[in-house]
């Protein structure tokens, strides 16, 4: 339909003198034409040169379409009339009167063809009209009935989800609370438990404090005996070796004594024995000369 609108403006005329649209061609085979044996020949006042027709398209809806035709002025160009040329045989004025009433007959039955064709072109605009309104009408409605049925599912679900997560959060909220009444009730135990070791091992430490201050006490006292006896030990020790050692010394001189003794003896031998080895030596001389 927007085509054969897109078509039939396209071919209108561009004189600006006619407006009325272009019948169909199925009107125009209906329309009985008389033809004129002498048709007169006239002159055309201007020459009419086409321009390019720009046609824009344009979705307006979803499914529709709207068409722009932009028609540019046309460029006319004045040739000067031409004379007419003598009819070869004249007419009589009961011809050019007939041939006047069958043109405005033509012509008032080709304007109320072109009426009678705009109206049924009008009626059909109207009806696509009505049924595209009907059509987009039909589908808000279906669309809001899907769009209202599908907010409905979303809200239920919504609406379960946040029952399903109020309750799990609820039970999450149960679970830590028991959890940190457990976890309170555990480190109550522990303190006391830590209190209770920390006063049993002061104690003990007391204790252990007080037997290391005794056997400190006992072993400094032991040490004192030792120390003491070990002095009166050294000084035993030291008038035996002083002892010994004066002994020593007397022995050592008796020994020096004896040597030197014994060292005499031996010396006083040995020229004894040298005497008496020198006298036989003299003695025994003269005999053998």
């Amino acid at each position: 339909m927007l085509i054969g609108l897109v078509r039939e403006s396209v071919m209108q005329c561009f004189c600006h003198t006619c407006r009325a649209p272009i019948p169909a061609a199925v009107h125009r085979r209906q329309i009985p034409i008389t033809k004129v044996k002498t048709k007169p020949r006239t002159n055309q006042p201007k020459k009419v040169q086409f321009v390019t027709t720009e046609v824009r398209c344009q979705e307006k809806t979803r499914g529709g379409l709207r068409y722009e035709v932009i028609l540019s002025e046309p460029e006319v160009k004045v040739t000067p009339p031409k004379k007419a040329a003598s009819p070869k045989n004249s007419m009589s004025v009961q011809d050019i009167e007939d041939k006047l009433k069958a043109a405005e007959e033509r012509r008032q039955q080709l304007e109320s063809n072109k009426i009678a064709a705009l109206a049924a072109k009008m009626q059909k605009i109207e009806d696509a009209s009505r049924k595209k309104d009907e059509q987009t009408s039909q589908f808000i409605s279906a669309t809001r009935d899907a769009l209202e049925q599908k907010m409905e599912n979303h809200t239920e679900k919504r609406e379960a989800y946040i029952t399903d997560l109020k309750t799990k959060l609820k039970d999450h909220i149960e679970n830590v609370e028991k959890t940190r009444l457990s976890i309170e009730q555990q480190t109550d135990e522990v303190r006391s438990a830590i209190e209770e070791k920390l006063k049993t091992a002061s104690v003990q430490r007391d204790e252990n404090i007080k037997k290391m201050l005794e056997r400190l006490k006992e072993h400094e006292e032991q040490v004192q005996k030792v120390r003491t006896s070990n002095a009166l030990k050294f000084q035993q020790l030291e008038a035996a070796v002083q002892e010994k050692l004066e002994q020593a010394q007397t022995r050592r001189s008796q020994l020096e004594q004896e040597q030197k003794e014994k060292l005499r003896n031996y010396e006083k031998r040995a020229e004894a024995v040298r005497q008496n080895k020198a006298n036989l030596l003299a003695q025994g001389t003269p005999s053998s000369g």
